[in-house]
């Protein structure tokens, strides 16, 4: 008896412990379940804080003594920005990095001012249309005009705060008494590629010839925000580059100011056709140099430069003899942009050499890109910014949720370890 007493006492207890067993299995499975869900509420959320902390420690390298620590830090937060449209922390934080900026062009080593210099232009791709890109660029434009203008500063650097200041200039939507000032000031370095006592200028070095592409490429872009018909007039009065100039540079030893000029050219050609029917007439006399460069078979170019050459020349001698835009579709995500003018595909080259890959996010985001390549309203997408800021307060609601169910988890556990207790 004794014997089967303790065995029916050993099967009592086996079972309460296998119920106890199967409860505790039920809530860990449920817990598991919701821990999850929580997590991925919170995850978006605890990347973007993540996010924003880096960015801070690195606007707080700016200040270090190392040169090459405030370097890295300008490369960094760049690299960073590129990735991701984040307009209302630039914002609130322009006037600590525009300090910061700053004092890295004034007083930084060239490849410290580089850095600086194409930080500024992300930040103005990321404010846009907000009021803060056009005190940034009030606050960098002398800097970056002095910089430019120094001889003594290396050719990449002032090739650098030459785009940087056309960027600027057109993000910020500054006056066209000052954009035509800039483009003259322009003018007076890419003039250097011009041909002295009539014959091509040889003495041009490479890295020259950088920082003329350069300045003539911000050049074109501010071409793109003036009124055709304002075009017109300064062609006709001199007040603006003549075509007869411009078309010198096609002749230079260097492809990328050909290949620049080739594309302003276009670009003037596209703006002057708007506003007068026979505009066309004064492109006559340069068809033939155009012709060349685009079936062009020098053996001693590379054969890289020529079949870039080549291709880039085909399609702006179609645009001139036959009034065809080349056909040129940028897909991203599930949406196309069709670059369908020159104008546009200036702009979009120019963000292009700024962005890099980068692009394809703040088309999908960024809404005054948006806006500016006539873009419909972002689609909604899981993970992209917009969706995470549309969803705040869903996010909010499922975290009060969250914690009562862990309320009733705990309740329900403490139920269970009492019934073991009483085994």
């Amino acid at each position: 008896m004794p014997k089967g007493k303790r065995r029916g006492k050993s099967e009592r207890y086996e079972n309460a412990m296998q119920t106890s067993d199967d409860e505790s299995c039920d809530n860990a499975s449920v817990f598991s379940v919701e821990t999850k869900s929580a997590s991925d509420d919170c995850e978006d959320e605890f990347l973007q804080d993540q996010f924003e902390e880096k960015l801070i420690e690195l606007m707080d390298g700016l200040t270090q003594k190392s040169a090459q620590g405030r370097t890295n830090c300008l490369l960094n937060i760049s690299k960073a920005l590129v990735s991701k449209y984040v307009p209302a922390f630039v914002s609130d934080r322009h006037f600590t990095l525009c300090d910061g900026i700053e004092r890295c062009l004034k007083k930084g080593s060239t490849a410290e001012k580089s850095a600086a210099s194409e930080l500024a232009s992300i930040v103005c791709v990321q404010l846009g249309a907000e009021p803060g890109c056009e005190e940034v660029c009030k606050a960098l434009k002398p800097v970056l005009m002095t910089t430019a203008a120094d001889n003594s500063a290396s050719a990449a650097v002032r090739g650098k705060c030459c785009s940087t200041l056309g960027l600027l200039s057109f993000l910020a939507n500054s006056e066209v008494g000052d954009i035509l000032s800039l483009m003259r000031q322009f003018e007076t370095y890419f003039s250097g590629s011009y041909h002295k006592g009539g014959v091509t200028n040889t003495n041009v070095t490479p890295e020259q010839a950088n920082f003329h592409a350069a300045a003539l490429s911000a050049w074109g872009l501010l071409l793109t925000t003036i009124d055709p018909s304002s075009v017109s007039m300064m062609l006709e009065t001199k007040s603006l580059i003549s075509i007869k100039k411009l078309a010198e540079l096609l002749e230079s030893q260097h492809l990328e100011v050909r290949m620049t000029a080739g594309d302003v050219l276009a670009l003037l050609y596209e703006v002057g056709k708007l506003d007068l029917e026979d505009f066309g007439e004064d492109f006559d006399d340069i068809l033939a140099t155009l012709r060349s460069l685009a079936t062009d078979s020098h053996k001693y170019r590379a054969k890289k430069d020529r079949k870039q050459q080549r291709a880039s020349f085909r399609d702006i001698l179609l645009f001139i003899e036959e009034d065809v835009m080349p056909d040129v579709r940028v897909k991203f995500g599930k949406e196309v942009l069709e670059l369908d003018s020159w104008s546009k595909r200036k702009q979009y080259d120019t963000l292009c050499t700024i962005l890099g890959p980068g692009i394809n996010i703040h088309l999908a985001d960024n809404y005054f890109l948006r806006d500016l390549f006539e873009i419909s309203e972002p689609l909604i997408t899981p993970g992209s910014n917009n969706h995470h800021a549309q969803n705040q307060m869903e996010r909010f609601r499922r975290k009060l949720q969250n914690a009562a169910n862990f309320k009733a988890r705990s309740i329900a556990r403490r139920i269970t370890r009492d019934k073991r207790l009483e085994f």
